[in-house]
């Protein structure tokens, strides 16, 4: 068995788990490892900023975020460890985590094998998105077989230990700051709002979904718009753009309300921005939280499950609203412009979620 570690992604986009588990491969690298990055389908991955000497191999399963749909990639990845033999398989993400577990039966010898759990669990609140009613049963036979779980929160981990009684279960940060952040945080940006600190500009960022509720955030910046001049762009996109856009068209917002889409660098527009703001119904461990703080900017987030409290230690270092209140975050949104937070404050914070931090983390467990 070789010493090489194996890092199996089954999502098929970038999202912010991904780069999360990007920024872990290059820490490994960095610190001499071997890793295989094994992707269920390459397909819409951005793999430019990959050092070259992580070894990609694309399983050429697409999956979609149900278990049943899950069993397809177990068998791609049993005969990547029949022939590699890694020394340890980390798996990110629930849906692939409880059926890749079965591979500890199915392989010899079978690698060390630690799964990752990015997501709030408790499904009643995910309206809307795709879960499997067989998950919690999966979790709780299949879970206990892993030589570790590691949970992106605290809250993340109470939950796993209490509801599902599992005693190999730890919290280690996600991988979030390295100094690429800041770099892309300082490049040039070529948007007029952003040119001048006359009229405050509001940021969000994230998927169009139910979970993101982005009507919430634009209901708040139009109460805050009927009081002063100000801005809001909100970057992504998603199958709900078209209710957004028209959201904004009944607010008579369209000449302050900007949706420019996906961009690969959003650090240029949080280092400018007035305020980050936060608006999800849930979230894990919010990563787009601690960029924003990384690249000095204030940020503003609704009492989402499960990390927002660890992130700002319960309101020191930026605002936090209750949900679906845009009230709340019209009154925060001003209040970011009165009241600032120190930048220098913001970005030690956000070191507490480095890579070089996480990276030692998970060194122990491997």
């Amino acid at each position: 068995m070789s010493d090489r570690i194996a890092i199996l992604l089954a999502g098929n986009k970038m999202t912010g788990d991904t780069r999360v588990i990007f920024n872990l491969v290059e820490g490994l690298i960095a610190r001499g490892f071997e890793i295989d990055l094994l992707l269920a389908s390459s397909a819409q991955f951005v793999l430019s900023d990959l050092s070259k000497q992580v070894n990609v191999i694309d399983l050429q399963t697409p999956v979609t975020a149900r278990t049943s749909s899950m069993i397809k990639l177990l068998f791609p990845l049993l005969h990547y460890l029949r022939r590699v033999q890694p020394k340890t398989l980390i798996s990110n993400l629930c849906f692939a985590n409880a059926i890749m577990t079965l591979s500890k039966f199915l392989t010899f010898p079978a690698p060390k094998l630690v799964l990752v759990e990015h997501l709030a669990l408790s499904t009643d609140e995910h309206d809307g998105e795709p879960h499997s009613k067989l998950l919690p049963l999966l979790i709780r036979v299949l879970y206990p077989h892993a030589d570790a779980v590691i949970s992106v929160s605290q809250q993340i981990g109470a939950e796993l230990r209490s509801k599902y009684n599992l005693t190999n279960v730890l919290a280690i940060a996600n991988a979030v700051v390295n100094s690429r952040l800041t770099e892309q945080a300082q490049s040039d940006l070529d948007h007029p709002w952003f040119a001048s600190d006359e009229i405050p500009v509001f940021l969000g960022a994230g998927r169009f979904a139910a979970q993101k509720d982005f009507t919430t955030l634009i209901q708040a910046f139009s109460i805050l718009r009927q009081e002063m001049p100000a801005r809001l762009v909100i970057l992504g996109d998603g199958a709900l753009r078209s209710q957004l856009e028209a959201q904004i068209q009944s607010l008579g917002l369209q000449a302050d309300v900007e949706l420019p889409g996906f961009v690969y660098n959003p650090y240029q527009y949080m280092s400018r921005a007035t305020a980050f703001v936060l608006s999800s119904r849930w979230e894990a461990l919010p990563t787009v939280l601690i960029e924003a703080m990384a690249c000095g900017c204030q940020v503003i987030a609704t009492q989402c499950r499960s990390g927002v409290d660890e992130i700002l230690s319960g309101g020191e270092f930026g605002q936090i609203v209750p949900i679906a209140d845009p009230v709340a975050m019209a009154a925060a949104m001003k209040n970011s412009i009165q009241h600032p937070i120190s930048p220098r404050l913001l970005k030690f914070r956000a070191d507490d979620f480095s890579i070089e931090q996480a990276v030692d983390r998970y060194l122990e467990v491997i």
